[in-house]
């Protein structure tokens, strides 16, 4: 009986992580994924109730089965222009945590493409020099053939409380 080496390939393989799945989307020309675990469904882009006195990257909410569901609009959330709806905007149902709490939240993203496997390995860390999207934001960069997908990190891009001092702070600033 041959045994593999420890060390060799065959004993490595055998002791990798699988894959992670992740749901990828589109911003504009850049495409961002977030771990596959937390989407919760996918909805067409429909009627929205405004809620006034919200900062711009809340773009409202639905009810969702009869909860309240705020909807995101992550064009906002990455401090640039609001989206502009078209005909592949929908938005991506996820769980967030809030103090231990799972919170159903929406996200308005231009357009959903798939659900792919990115091996941990070709995961690297986010760059350390500015970019479009806050470096907190961003789990890793994920190699995808011969482009990088941004992979969120929802706890840290989506934090509830974060966006409630925000939400907060519009509110104080247009009552000063």
């Amino acid at each position: 009986m041959s045994r593999n080496p420890p060390g060799s390939a065959a004993a490595t393989t055998s002791l990798e992580e699988p894959p992670a799945q992740y749901l990828t989307f589109a911003l504009g020309e850049e495409v961002f994924a977030m771990d596959i675990r937390t989407v919760r469904e996918i909805i067409q882009y429909g009627a929205m109730t405004t809620v006034p006195l919200m900062p711009d990257f809340v773009r409202g909410v639905i009810n969702l089965r009869g909860a309240v569901v705020p909807v995101i609009d992550l064009h906002a959330r990455f401090g640039r222009p609001a989206a502009l709806v078209g005909k592949k905007t929908c938005i991506v149902i996820f769980d967030a945590m809030r103090e231990g709490e799972r919170v159903e939240l929406g996200l308005l993203v231009d357009a959903v493409s798939e659900v792919i496997d990115i091996p941990q390995a070709q995961i690297e860390p986010p760059p350390s020099f500015g970019g479009a999207v806050r470096r907190d934001f961003i789990r890793g960069m994920g190699k995808v053939a011969s482009r990088f997908v941004i992979i969120l990190e929802p706890d840290r891009a989506f934090d509830i409380g974060e966006m409630a001092q925000l939400c907060e702070a519009s509110q104080d600033a247009l009552a000063a």
